[in-house]
């Protein structure tokens, strides 16, 4: 029975290697961790919070309700497993939400709904924290000592898999950004009769005097072909 158990792990662990590699962003990412989260583990519920530099955490996937609502009510009174997991980036069991008494206002909200145990595991990779996994049951001790090993298997997992994600987005809004500028500093340029030079000054110039990102100054002036401020009247960069 326990050979078994470890084949089709592997067989799981295995299709949601292939499933995450096939991900075009983030969302896809975390919501098929979600999802192998639920097949492979012992939980009622599932989700993840990313980690946002200088923001609260970000939500992106969660398998009902519920889990919003769990995570919610720890963004907004800071208290609970998950800001402590992402935190102090250890994982946190709660075996059950009756008797744990550590978070006891996080914890009467979570038994309101039905929830009694609780495991959170931290996605990090070698270059800082990605975010949680939270896996959450409506019964108590729910989490076997298997079920927290197959946790953290999968959070090393997603955690790459994450951080894989969110770089190439972030280089695929940069490509964005740089298009945008281009486009813009072309128009300027035939417009105005202006150098690249010059048009990528003009650009930056209203950046800064705007408190505009230079990605979204471009957009706007090529959409609107007016520069902020400069009331759409053609006369030109000032």
């Amino acid at each position: 029975m326990e050979l078994d158990l470890h084949h089709t792990h592997a067989r799981l662990f295995a299709e949601l290697a292939l499933e995450l590699h096939g991900s075009a962003s983030v969302d896809e990412t975390v919501e098929a961790v979600v999802q192998f989260a639920l097949h492979a583990l012992g939980c009622s519920h599932a989700g993840v919070a990313l980690a946002a530099r200088g923001r609260r955490p970000q939500v992106p996937a969660v398998t009902d309700p519920v889990v919003a609502t769990i995570y919610q009510a720890q963004m907004t009174g800071c208290e609970g497993p998950l800001t402590v997991c992402l935190r102090e980036q250890h994982t946190l069991l709660i075996r059950d939400v009756a008797t744990d008494g550590r978070w006891p206002h996080w914890a009467r909200t979570v038994q309101a709904l039905g929830v009694r145990s609780v495991l959170d595991v931290p996605l990090a990779t070698g270059t800082g924290a990605v975010g949680v996994l939270g896996l959450y049951s409506a019964r108590p001790d729910a989490f076997s000592t298997d079920d927290q090993a197959v946790a953290h298997i999968l959070a090393r997992h997603a955690a790459v898999a994450v951080a894989t994600a969110r770089q190439a987005q972030t280089m695929t809004q940069a490509i964005d950004a740089r298009k945008l500028v281009g486009i813009a500093m072309g128009i300027l340029m035939e417009r105005f009769d202006l150098s690249d030079d010059q048009a990528f000054a003009v650009l930056q110039r209203y950046s800064q005097d705007t408190n505009t990102k230079l990605r979204d100054v471009a957009q706007n002036f090529i959409e609107t072909r007016a520069l902020p401020g400069a009331g759409g009247n053609g006369n030109g960069p000032h």
